[in-house]
């Protein structure tokens, strides 16, 4: 190969590089430290093998679950969950009689690639075995086909919690699925997110949980642009609605 030649390969070789590592978007949301009066816990893992971490305070007989990033292009639910742990942190009075389970981040592969499913390019909130599921791609070819969604599964099935809370976006209301209708109205008391029954969709999280196992579940479906805000502005947003699916039927303050 003379001179010319290899001075050719190497720029060829280095637009290859910038296209293919320098497009790539980045995850988009604040990472914080969750407080120590958490514990975490790794509950399962990826298709690429990361891990999937649960963070647990609190003894008490209610039981409730916040999860973010089931959808990896939706990711300002993730900051949201952290900040929400350090509130918890700074008024420990919330655990009173409450046990609360947050994952931060359900579809890790996902958010880091900022798609919406996971390595396997499946919908993560559409492989549940709900009665109204559809075999299909990109649902998944057979329910909990995938390891990040049978973790979600084997999780709430063995806490059984109270009510759930999941954060999406961009659909720009609280949405609901099982008896969860005065829950819903509750916490839009406190946030700009209206109210809106969407239908539970074919073989989702909260079709599952909402409608076959009769728990709770509220869908925040936070606005697109939310991706922008950091998490100070974030939690000044939704941050009282959020103590509020805590402290549902009490005032959050």
């Amino acid at each position: 190969m003379n001179i010319k030649t290899r001075y050719i390969f190497f720029i060829a070789a280095a637009l290859v590089a910038v296209f293919t590592f320098g497009c790539q978007k980045t995850a988009r949301y604040d990472v914080f430290t969750a407080p120590q009066m958490f514990s975490v816990r790794t509950v399962g893992y990826s298709v690429e093998n990361r891990p999937i971490e649960l963070y647990t305070a609190g003894h008490g007989g209610q039981t409730i679950f916040i999860f973010a990033g089931i959808h990896g292009n939706e990711q300002a639910g993730i900051g949201l969950t952290y900040r929400l742990m350090e509130r918890i942190q700074q008024r420990p009075q919330l655990l009173e009689g409450r046990t609360i389970l947050i994952i931060p981040n359900a579809n890790p592969d996902g958010v880091a690639k900022n798609i919406r499913g996971n390595a396997n390019y499946i919908d993560l909130n559409r492989n549940f075995p709900a009665e109204n599921r559809i075999n299909s791609y990109p649902y998944g070819y057979y329910p909990l086909s995938e390891p990040e969604s049978r973790t979600l599964y084997d999780l709430i099935n063995q806490y059984k919690p109270t009510r759930i809370i999941s954060l999406h976006q961009p659909l720009v209301c609280i949405d609901y699925d099982g008896p969860a209708e005065e829950l819903a109205n509750f916490m839009a008391l406190y946030c700009p997110l209206p109210v809106k029954k969407l239908g539970a969709r074919p073989g989702s999280f909260g079709a599952y949980a909402g409608e076959t196992l009769g728990i709770p579940i509220i869908t925040l479906e936070l606005e697109r642009s939310d991706d922008n805000l950091t998490g100070d502005q974030l939690w000044q947003k939704y941050g009282v609605s959020m103590i509020a699916s805590i402290t549902y039927p009490q005032l959050p303050y």
